[in-house]
């Protein structure tokens, strides 16, 4: 999956009147939500398309008495 980000558009606001991030999201479908988490996700972890996606598996021996 290729993420895209359109770098073209600015949107200026007073500081004051400015909207939040809540209302933004709550604008967006549960799809656009999902894709948008994971870009940011892929950025993050520096993801490419060769990148192997899958949880990470942590093991740990635990000894009992």
């Amino acid at each position: 999956m290729k993420s895209h980000i359109n770098r073209n558009k600015v949107t200026i606001v007073d500081m004051k009147n400015q909207p939040t991030d809540f209302a933004f999201w709550k604008t967006k479908s549960a799809v656009e939500r999902l894709l948008a988490l994971e870009s940011l996700r892929q950025h993050f972890f520096n993801y490419t398309d060769d990148t192997s996606q899958r949880l990470q598996r942590i093991y740990s021996i635990v000894k009992q008495k």
